[in-house]
């Protein structure tokens, strides 16, 4: 193949908030997929707070970024040719392939989408990994019960609209924890959360005394800090607390803000843990057929929010720290 390959590859360890230096955007021929390879043109790519931690060294869930190495990124194409029994070319296909236009693969890892049952973008989101996050964390973890009270913060993300959404199937009162009044106006008015808190101009800890007044019983953390804090002044008897994520804390410069308000779990019976959505690789169909199930039923939407171009990814993945984007966000490389 006659082609070339755009790449941005890891140039630095960012401090602080990731700028445009700590990539380097590469280019190199398209290789050619060798006996059990499959070469996949890269379609979209999932931009996830994640993303910022596999930048930085250190013991973490997963191994960091190599600097030097394609930056690592979920991603949706489509396979342009094959070596690998498993796959044909014409395939739609989602995996790890890397901020890049072509992807080599040897299949593990790789699933086979339709794009007749959801759009591409989708698998990136609510039925890719943010929606399995969501699923697993909130039923396995949170168990919540018909009645209970479920908060969730970064509502307005890829991963907590899919909370809210559940916790609303299951039965729950639902309020959600964003920034902007139209972030919280989607979450109500499109979602059908309960109540919805906007952090930036409200006082979280008084108006969560307003909307659960009987406390909280599952919270889904996506955001870390300040927030964490409140909800634990909230806690009902036996909560349980799902820690997802902590975005407001990716890009701090001094040491990682804790809880300070901990001794709530002990006070309140209450246990808070720790969530990572690879250890439910084994059961990602189950989710999937559920979920696309409320979807085909109405029960359950998905919002993505696409921007266009492989040279715009050190700007678009900054829209996640900035709170720039509502549902998931997706970078469209090429066009399917």
């Amino acid at each position: 193949m006659n082609a070339t390959n755009h790449q941005f590859r890891l140039a630095a360890r960012p401090v602080g908030m990731p700028k445009r230096e700590d990539w380097k955007y590469t280019s190199e021929p398209v290789p050619e997929p060798r006996d059990g390879e499959l070469l996949v043109k890269v379609l979209y790519l999932s931009l996830d707070p994640a993303m910022r931690g596999w930048m930085n060294e250190g013991k973490s869930y997963i191994a960091p970024v190599n600097l030097g190495e394609v930056m690592r990124a979920g991603a949706a194409g489509r396979v342009v040719s094959s070596k690998h029994p498993g796959f044909a070319v014409g395939d739609y296909v989602i995996g790890h392939f890397g901020v890049q236009e072509y992807a080599l693969s040897d299949g593990k890892g790789v699933a086979k989408v339709d794009p007749k049952v959801a759009p591409l973008p989708v698998y990136l989101g609510t039925l890719g990994m943010p929606g399995m996050t969501a699923y697993f964390g909130l039923l396995d973890i949170g168990k919540p019960n018909p009645g209970d009270t479920v908060v969730v913060s970064g509502a307005a993300g890829a991963v907590g609209t899919v909370v809210g959404q559940i916790a609303k199937l299951k039965g729950c009162r639902v309020v959600g924890i964003a920034g902007g009044a139209d972030k919280c106006r989607y979450l109500v008015e499109e979602l059908g959360f309960d109540a919805a808190i906007d952090y930036k101009s409200e006082d979280v800890k008084k108006a969560l005394k307003a909307h659960c007044p009987k406390g909280v019983n599952v919270y889904f953390d996506n955001v870390g800090g300040d927030i964490l804090d409140a909800v634990l002044t909230q806690l009902a008897m036996h909560a349980r607390i799902i820690i997802c994520g902590a975005i407001s804390q990716y890009n701090a410069t001094g040491p990682m803000k804790g809880p300070s308000n901990y001794m709530s779990l002990l006070v309140n019976r209450a246990s808070m843990t720790g969530m990572v959505v690879f250890d439910y690789a084994a059961r990602y169909g189950e989710a999937a057929r559920e979920m696309a199930g409320w979807m085909a039923a109405g029960k359950l939407k998905s919002r993505e929010d696409i921007v266009q171009g492989l040279e715009t990814f050190p700007d678009t993945l900054l829209k996640l720290f900035k709170g720039e984007n509502t549902g998931k966000l997706v970078l469209q490389v090429a066009a399917e």
